[in-house]
C-alpha cells in the first residue's frame, strides 16, 4: 500500500510511464528560490532553511504583515556553474503578483513556463552516487525514447528528514526540449 503525503504536490500530467520513469507535462507554476555555494548536502541543508522561513512568514504582504504559505513538496536542487538553486513549488493557487515579497534578498520569486521532463523515481538516501547512478539510467532511458533532453538534471526529493529511507521518495527531472 502506498501512503500520500498531504502536502501539496507540483502538479503534472503523465504522457509515458515505464516504472520508474515517467514522461510527464508540468503547466506553468511558481517557485521561491535561492542560490547557494558549498557542497550538496550544506547547501541543501542551508537552502532549505532560507526558503522554508520565506514560507513560514519571512515576508511581506502588500498591504503590510506577513503571511505563512502551505508547505509543497518536491524540495528541488539543480547544479550551477558556481553552485546549487534550490526551490519550493509555490501552493498552485498562489498567483506570482500575490504572493508576499521575501524579506531575505536571497530567497527571489520565480515563474516556471510549462514544460515537459523525463523523470526518474528511487526511494533511499539521495546521495551523490544515488544521483549519479539514477541521473545516467533516466538519460539512457530518455534517449532509447528518442526524446532530446534541454535541461539539467535536477534534484528533487518528497519526505520530511525524519522519512525511514526506504519510505523516501527521490526523483531525478530532466526537461525534455520542445
Amino acid at each position: 500500500m502506498l501512503f500520500r503525503s498531504a502536502v501539496e504536490e507540483a502538479p503534472y500530467t503523465v504522457l509515458h510511464a515505464e516504472a520508474p520513469f515517467e514522461h510527464r507535462h508540468y503547466p506553468s507554476f511558481v517557485v521561491a528560490e535561492t542560490e547557494l555555494s558549498g557542497d550538496f548536502d550544506s547547501a541543501s541543508r542551508t537552502g532549505f532553511r532560507r526558503v522554508a522561513a520565506y514560507i513560514f512568514g519571512d515576508n511581506i504582504n502588500d498591504g503590510g504583515g506577513s503571511r505563512k504559505i502551505a508547505m509543497t513538496a518536491p524540495v528541488t536542487v539543480t547544479p550551477l556553474e558556481t553552485g546549487w538553486r534550490l526551490h519550493f513549488v509555490m501552493p498552485n493557487q498562489e498567483k506570482f503578483d500575490a504572493l508576499p515579497k521575501p524579506t531575505n534578498a536571497q530567497v527571489a520569486l520565480r515563474r516556471v513556463n510549462d514544460h515537459d521532463a523525463v523523470s526518474i523515481r528511487f526511494s533511499g538516501w539521495a546521495t551523490a552516487a544515488a544521483i549519479k547512478e539514477n541521473t545516467e539510467r533516466l538519460i539512457t532511458w530518455a534517449r532509447s525514447r528518442q526524446l532530446v533532453l534541454s535541461g539539467t538534471p535536477q534534484v528533487a526529493r518528497y519526505n520530511d528528514p525524519f522519512t525511514l529511507p526506504w519510505r523516501r521518495r527521490n526523483e531525478i527531472l530532466i526537461e525534455v526540449a520542445k
